[in-house]
């Protein structure tokens, strides 16, 4: 089945309004709205477990799941955990058996003969035939070999395997891999690329499309060993692959195997499956398997294995032995016998042998909770489908989708999908929200996600309509692989991914489809109950089933119409084009600096401006016993530290509440120690090179937080600058210890217009206090505010003088839950920012940042002071 924007589960929704065709276009013209007879049931009466029972019949493991869940998941109270197909949760139980286990035994090196290494050898052989237990196999068939996780099992496989670059007469070896696998898989090329084996990539469609007829069987002429890998389950989209083709590969008769001789052996990818799906290697006898067991059990981390079919063991060669490995060797020649078990071959240097010995807790656990792992795979994806109707069947108030779903089919069944939803948010005019927009809010509601590519390239690009041309074009603008940057020109580079796992409960879903109604539709909150109707009752697979229309594309692509209308749509109210010409006068109100990093405001009236930005902006910090960066995420009392800089007495002052002040030196006293005392720390993911302000400041805050802490500041000689240099800057802007730019800038009639929201917002809500404007500007963290705009006006300036200092406009502030904190008394809530990306429809950005330029006949004249007057320039001005 072609993976296309054709089977994007976002269609057209039939009720309470549907999207139909304009009678003078094709189906492929803008849509317009068709009103229909309402006949919407209520969102949160959709929301309740009742609601859920009808379409989960098998929820929980019998007993009282929530019980169980209280007991052995303590630690996730209040947390809505959706991001189980990168780790699961591991139970109380299993640490509390496992430390029993490793307190009141003696486990030694397995390399020994000592009866502490003995029961250590016999432990860890016991596990292996627990795993291959787990997997309905037996030692007779099977070996494991334990490696660092799946990652390294692949990486075996690839230096392992006898490529053959080929002869005169004969071809070599072909490494084929499905599109929609994982990034490890694909990586096995590298290795293969220098024997001249030939990497084909292979689309999931063309497995049967091309397959034959018949069986090709074994061609006794041609012995090349070929290698076609694909995983049982997408890791993206949570489509399960038959396990069939296992079998249908090893008899040449799938695609590639059946047009090429050679003997095919087949490693199948199950480290998305087995999380929580059985899989049994009689029904589909792979010749490698690899896994994690994190995927499965949460703990251990960093343990995986390779299991090798016996028949396929012998294929393998190695050329490197470490201890353990080697029946025999010598050091003065090139003599050395591999020992004859295949596991203890490849286990190279001494197996992490408590970490396996903890695996057989996890699976005690496992089966303890759950019976099976058929009652998981049940379970889990009762949850995902129900999660999977309400999303795909919440619409806008004006009858638009919420969410365009990327699948293969509508969840009918656990054979074909599992419990992953893959997804992205749209806005009310049809425009994507960015995932990073998305991950924001829902970390805001302690809501955990996964968001980006997922290390699957293939399946984002088959999915989103990415081409591989636009994709190094993303790579241009400067977005890779685990960044923020989610959408380019306007098109999404990559999407949401829920996943769940056997702890999951009813109220993880029901918390986060709330969650998509409070903050991303468009109110009034609206059903499709036709659509919700359909799944319902949805039967078995089709090809008919997996082909929904979806809203404004074609091609994988949006129609420019409906962009301009949401362009349109997203300066309504803004100010933008209003009563101000180019070039009209605005006023700097506020400068505010922040000494040290996540810490309290100094506000001045007067302050110069260095290389770096505001003077003393940024130039300290706060890390743990670790050396890892503190911010109000993690330690929201941060904002109760009030850092003063006094110029003239060359100190830092951090006063706090109940503390006594401590100082430390601005400049010079500092620099006499830089050789002594440089450590290297990271902001926003670059590495700066830092300098340690010594053991009294270290005291002073790590008596204030409560925990072990230090001061440090940027080295004067170390240079940082922006990750994106600005297009007319000639070089990139340096920075301080800032995350993305030297200066951040809000507009007061902006925080005056989130304010207004926030009071309609909470009209009738007993115990809410509105917030006075000051509060809602010290939570922006600012450095400079202005007066005299339009709400969102500053949006659309590229440049702006200030006094005589010229500015540039580098890119809108994309907020975070920081501006939940209360900046006074160190309290989250959840304002300002839900009101921010409910009037924003989910694009939660708030203020510009700004980079200095110099103006011509202003040398010497960096000093920022309030009062002074400020000319925007808009673009293509």
């Amino acid at each position: 089945m072609n993976l296309t924007a054709r089977h994007w589960s976002t269609v057209r929704p039939s009720s309470p309004q549907a999207l139909v065709p304009d009678a003078d276009n094709d189906s492929s013209s803008v849509l317009k709205c068709v009103q229909l007879p309402d006949s919407t049931m209520d969102f949160h009466d959709l929301c309740s477990f009742e609601s859920f029972q009808q379409c989960c019949d098998q929820y929980g493991y019998g007993g009282n799941f929530r019980d169980v869940v209280e007991q052995e998941f303590r630690r996730s109270k209040g947390v809505t955990y959706l991001d189980h197909a990168a780790a699961t949760l591991y139970p109380e139980s299993l640490l509390r058996d496992y430390f029993r286990d490793i307190s009141t035994n003696l486990y030694g090196n397995p390399h020994s003969h000592s009866p502490s290494s003995s029961l250590t050898h016999d432990t860890v052989e016991r596990v292996r035939d627990r795993v291959l237990q787990h997997f309905n196999t037996s030692s007779k068939e099977y070996s494991v070999i334990f490696t660092s996780g799946c990652t390294a099992a692949l990486k075996l496989v690839a230096e392992s395997f006898p490529w053959s670059s080929g002869a005169k007469r004969e071809a070599g070896s072909f490494f084929c891999y499905l599109t929609d696998s994982h990034t490890s898989v694909v990586g096995m090329r590298g290795q293969t690329a220098p024997l001249r084996v030939v990497a084909l990539p292979v689309a999931p469609q063309e497995l049967t499309t091309r397959a034959k007829d018949r069986v090709q069987g074994e061609d006794a002429s041609c012995q090349t060993p070929h290698l076609f890998c694909y995983p049982a389950q997408s890791n993206f989209s949570g489509r399960k692959y038959p396990l069939s083709h296992v079998r249908g590969i090893q008899a040449r008769r799938l695609y590639p195997a059946c047009d090429l001789p050679g003997r095919w052996f087949v490693l199948l990818d199950a480290a998305s499956h087995v999380g929580c799906s059985p899989l049994s290697l009689q029904d589909c006898p792979a010749d490698f398997i690899p896994i994690s067991f994190y995927k499965i059990f949460g703990f251990p981390t960093g343990l995986g294995a390779l299991l090798v079919h016996n028949d396929a063991a012998g294929i393998l060669k190695k050329s490197y032995f470490g201890g353990g490995t080697a029946a025999a060797y010598l050091s003065g020649e090139d003599y050395y016998v591999q020992v004859e078990n295949i596991s203890d071959r490849f286990e190279d240097g001494t197996v992490s042998f408590l970490d396996i010995i903890a695996l057989n807790h996890a699976f005690e656990s496992l089966y303890r909770i759950t019976g099976s792992m058929h009652n998981i795979q049940q379970h889990t994806f009762g949850l995902a489908r129900y999660t999977y109707m309400l999303l795909s069947s919440l619409c806008h108030g004006n009858g638009r989708p919420v969410a365009q779903i990327y699948t293969e089919g509508q969840f009918e069944s656990p054979i074909t999908q599992g419990a992953i939803l893959n997804f992205n948010l749209l806005d009310s005019s049809g425009q994507i929200i960015g995932y990073s927009q998305v991950d924001r809010m829902a970390s805001l509601y302690n809501i955990h996600v996964r968001t980006g590519c997922f290390c699957n390239t293939g399946a984002c690009q088959a999915f989103l309509g990415i081409s591989s041309q636009q994709m190094r074009k993303n790579l241009q603008a400067g977005h890779v692989c685990g960044d923020n940057m989610d959408l380019v020109d306007g098109q999404p580079t990559g999407s949401v991914r829920l996943s769940f796992g056997y702890m999951s409960t009813f109220e993880d879903c029901q918390k986060f489809l709330k969650f998509v109604a409070e903050c991303f539709v468009e109110k009034p909150v609206t059903v499709d109950q036709a659509r919700l109707q359909k799944l319902r009752t949805a039967g078995p697979p089709s090809e008919e089933s997996n082909q929904h229309p979806s809203v404004e594309i074609s091609n994988g692509q949006l129609h420019r119409g409906a962009e301009k209308k949401s362009a349109e749509a997203s300066c309504k109210g803004f100010g933008h084009g209003g009563s101000k010409r180019p070039g009209d006068a605005y006023t700097l109100t506020n400068i505010y600096i922040y000494p040290v990093k996540s810490c309290g405001a100094y506000e001045v009236q007067d302050w110069p401006v260095g290389p770096l930005g505001l003077r003393y902006d940024r130039g300290w910090m706060v890390v743990n016993h670790n050396g890892v960066c503190l911010s109000q995420k993690r330690e929201t009392r941060l904002c109760l530290i009030r850092p003063q800089v006094h110029l003239a007495a060359n100190k830092l002052f951090l006063q706090a509440s109940g503390m006594e002040t401590v100082s430390v030196p601005l400049e010079d006293d500092v620099r006499r120690h830089a050789d002594s005392c440089v450590c290297r720390s990271k902001v926003c993911g670059d590495r700066v090179e830092t300098m340690d302000c010594g053991d009294e400041a270290a005291s002073w805050l790590s008596d204030f937080l409560g925990q072990p802490c230090r001061l440090i500041r940027q080295r004067p000689d170390y240079t940082r600058e922006m990750k994106r240099k600005p297009a007319e800057a000639a070089d990139s802007p340096l920075l301080s210890l800032v995350n993305e730019a030297q200066y951040l800038m809000i507009n007061r009639a902006s925080v005056a217009l989130i304010q207004d929201l926030m009071s309609s917002r909470q009209d009738g809500c007993e115990g809410h206090q509105l917030l006075d404007t000051q509060s809602v500007i010290s939570r922006f963290r600012a450095n400079l505010v202005i007066a005299g705009a339009e709400p969102f006006e500053e949006d659309n300036w590229s440049h702006l003088i200030i006094g005589n200092t010229r500015f540039m406009v580098t890119g809108r502030c994309g907020r975070c839950q920081m501006i939940g904190v209360d900046q006074d008394t160190g309290t989250k809530t959840k304002e300002p920012l839900i009101s921010l990306s409910a009037y924003r429809t989910g694009k939660v950005t708030f203020g510009v940042y700004l980079s200095h330029q110099d103006v011509e006949g202003s040398a010497g004249a960096n000093v920022l002071s309030v009062g002074s007057l400020i000319r925007a320039e808009p673009h293509n001005y």
